[in-house]
């Protein structure tokens, strides 16, 4: 089935720096500080992308960051249970913004 996002495209992520190597070279300095250990390990870090690759719905960002998960120790229980924390948040976001609608109502039934 043809879809619009390939796996195979995702080692081409490097390409990006066509056209524009010295803008990719400062993204990718800072892209792998990021994910190095620090105030938190290289696999709460993963697990971290992991969830925010589901709110931001990436596949791409699903398929590397479950690989990095799991690369860093992570197991299916904990990755399912970040997904689970996104979901959450992005579900309460969703909610907190029903006080706008409110908001509307009220001024047009009034």
């Amino acid at each position: 089935m043809e879809t619009y996002y390939k796996p195979e495209d995702l080692p081409r992520f490097s390409e990006m720096s066509e056209g524009s190597p010295e803008l990719w070279q400062k993204f990718s300095d800072w892209y792998g500080s990021v994910f190095k250990a620090g105030a938190l390990s290289e696999r709460e870090k993963a697990l971290i992308a992991l969830a925010v690759a589901h709110a931001v719905q990436c596949p791409y960002c699903i398929d590397a960051y479950t690989q990095e998960s799991l690369s860093k120790g992570a197991d299916l229980e904990q990755m399912t249970e970040a997904i689970h924390v996104a979901c959450a948040i992005r579900g309460g976001a969703s909610l907190a913004h029903g006080v706008q609608m409110k908001n509307v109502n009220s001024k047009l039934t009034m």
